[in-house]
């Protein structure tokens, strides 16, 4: 499996932005996919998750209602809508896909098998 991520960018707080992660090698609908970012000087954190099958989503409580992480199954590709962006948004993103993932290790990055390389976020305020 690979991943592509995508669609970072320079922002201003407030803004929105839709970061993708294209999926080859294997149907995206057969893997759960998460973002995790990592801001400079910090380790990596996660940020939402779309499980495989039925799709369920996963968000850390800093994104509720900000973020929302959506599948195309047509286009093997899973999106991170990214409102209302704030400066403490700034990051490198990731996407990362799992083909056994539980929701115990939803968070932990050892519990994916791929990443794709990152794409940087950075808000201004």
């Amino acid at each position: 499996v690979q991943l592509q991520a995508s669609g970072g960018g320079l922002v201003q707080a407030g803004d929105s932005l839709r970061l993708s992660c294209v999926v080859s090698g294997r149907p995206s609908g057969g893997l759960s996919v998460a973002w995790f970012r990592q801001a400079p000087g910090k380790g990596r954190e996660f940020v939402a998750a779309i499980f495989r099958n039925y799709g369920r989503t996963y968000y850390t409580d800093s994104v509720k209602g900000r973020f929302s992480i959506s599948r195309d199954r047509a286009k093997n590709t899973v999106s991170l809508q990214m409102n209302s962006l704030k400066s403490e948004d700034t990051a490198v993103y990731y996407c990362a896909a799992s083909t056994r993932l539980i929701l115990s290790n939803i968070e932990v990055p050892s519990a994916y098998n791929d990443w794709g390389k990152g794409t940087l976020v950075t808000v201004s305020s």
